[in-house]
């Protein structure tokens, strides 16, 4: 299987519903808070995504789309520390029994804190940062910039990356009422997903994520199995003006006969 993630992917599982029922992580118990992602997949869950994280995001899409200052309101210690040992211990999790819409919420962002490499590592983002910034005035160019990245993610990260994404969008289509728009998602988000070293790329973080969360049906939607070199995407781009210049000279030449 290859390495990027499609938005048919991020339907399949995000339209999961909440069975009302205990949710296990796994047939031998394991740590999962802390681990590498790739790890969590393969030894635990076995799915395209951590189950914490799908069943979180199963949970706050039933019953917390509505919720105001969803992400915004941090949940009780007790329950978040509670669950996670849960989790981490193989052991029974029902959420519905035992947690709330902020603590919930609060353990989804806590998993994906303590992840060891970011969803979004900073040894991918460094050219791309300078591309994407380089075309701030270019929307396409920078959705460009951010397919290339997306394709170049680990299989984990890449499947993971869509999942939220689409989530997060979910959460946005009713910010009238949780007043969370795609703005203050980036805000919330930016720095768990992508966590630079650097202060000063913190803002470019913010803008790369709310650019994904606008554009997230351009991004998704088509498959990205294949990894897009540079020198692939210029060839797509020299083909792309090419194509449109014999248009043009077609155009041209029909325009000499009469109607």
């Amino acid at each position: 299987m290859g390495t990027g993630a499609s938005i048919s992917l991020c339907q399949s599982l995000s339209s999961v519903k909440v069975k009302h029922g205990k949710n296990k992580v796994g047939p031998e118990p394991q740590t999962i808070f802390g681990s590498p992602l790739d790890i969590v997949i393969k030894d635990t869950t076995h799915q395209p995504v951590p189950l914490v994280v799908q069943h979180t995001v199963e949970y706050l899409e039933e019953f917390g789309l509505n919720h105001t200052g969803l992400f915004r309101i941090s949940g009780s210690a007790a329950k978040i520390m509670a669950l996670r040992l849960k989790y981490d211990q193989g052991e029974e999790v029902d959420l519905v029994k035992e947690g709330d819409i902020n603590t919930v919420a609060s353990l989804l962002k806590l998993f994906l804190n303590q992840l060891p490499t970011a969803v979004f590592p900073e040894d991918l983002c460094t050219d791309i940062w300078t591309i994407f910034e380089a075309n701030k005035n270019c929307t396409t160019e920078q959705t460009r910039c951010l397919k290339r990245l997306l394709s170049n993610l680990p299989e984990a990260h890449s499947h993971l990356a869509c999942f939220l994404i689409k989530f997060l969008t979910k959460v946005a289509a009713n910010s009238d009422v949780n007043q969370m728009t795609l703005e203050n998602l980036a805000i919330v988000f930016s720095p768990t997903l992508f966590r630079p070293l650097a202060y000063e790329k913190q803002t470019l973080c913010y803008a790369m994520l709310l650019h994904m969360l606008q554009h997230h049906k351009d991004l998704f939607l088509q498959s990205s199995n294949h990894r897009v070199s540079p020198m692939e995407e210029q060839a797509q781009v020299r083909a792309s003006q090419e194509d449109q210049n014999n248009r043009r000279d077609l155009g041209d030449v029909l325009a000499q006969f009469p109607a």
